[in-house]
């Protein structure tokens, strides 16, 4: 056991991935509520342009990787050249979301300090390439911290449109705080009836210890006024901040 936590942790997303719904289902309902966060993202960016962004949420199972992963997809579709990386390396996600192997990845690229260009893959959607998390490695959170991460950032985003990051929950280890600092922009994912308020407050307080930039909230599995749902929905606002 890597982490400890209360909770007992689900490992559907890291055994089947994500569904990829923006990809698979473009015109259902949630699919145009991704491209209405996407669109959120994009206005946030007016004043100052975001590069680098990260999605991360308070505790586990809140649907972070889902909703990163789908944003990707519609970022992509736009016609972005989008890099998405899987930085969570104790609970990655991202092979396995787009059938990909994960010999090699983050882990690989910052323990080696190899060059991201021979590890990071172009995926099955146009105009999105991949870094997968790598092998889990006993260091990660040196890894992420590291100045060979904030190279990689560097580096990367003056070759694509946009970077974007899956990252572990603020709570359950100090990397996402610290690389919080690092990107243009965080957007934190709140599932209803999961996420305590007092957690989310917490997360918050995190980020703004280190002045992140958190462009707004996803609010994951909201449930429908008319009692007719569709499983799940996306709702989209700006943190206290804006």
């Amino acid at each position: 056991m890597l982490f400890r936590h209360k909770k007992r942790l689900s490992t559907d997303t890291m055994e089947n991935g994500v569904k990829l719904v923006a990809a698979i289902e473009p015109k259902n309902v949630v699919a145009e509520q991704f491209r209405t966060v996407r669109t959120n993202i994009e206005f946030s960016s007016i004043d100052k342009e975001i590069k680098t962004l990260l999605f991360t949420s308070s505790d586990v199972s809140e649907g972070k990787s889902t909703v990163s992963a789908n944003v990707a997809v519609t970022l992509a579709q736009q016609g972005k050249k989008v890099l998405f990386i899987d930085a969570d390396l104790r609970r990655p996600t991202l092979h396995t979301t787009f059938g990909l192997s994960n010999t090699q990845g983050l882990s690989t690229i910052l323990a080696n300090n190899e060059d991201y260009h021979s590890i990071a893959v172009n995926s099955s959607i146009d105009n999105l390439t991949i870094i997968t998390s790598g092998p889990v490695p006993p260091n990660p959170a040196e890894l992420l911290n590291s100045n060979r991460m904030k190279r990689l950032l560097q580096l990367a985003s003056s070759e694509f449109d946009l970077v974007i990051l899956d990252v572990p929950p603020l709570l359950s280890v100090t990397d996402t705080q610290i690389l919080s600092a690092e990107v243009d922009g965080v957007v934190f994912v709140v599932r209803q009836g999961v996420a305590q308020r007092t957690a989310v407050k917490r997360a918050k307080e995190l980020l703004s210890m280190v002045h992140a930039n958190l462009l707004g909230y996803v609010l994951n599995d909201v449930a429908p006024k008319n009692g007719y749902g569709y499983g799940y929905g996306y709702g989209y606002g700006y943190g206290d901040n804006h």
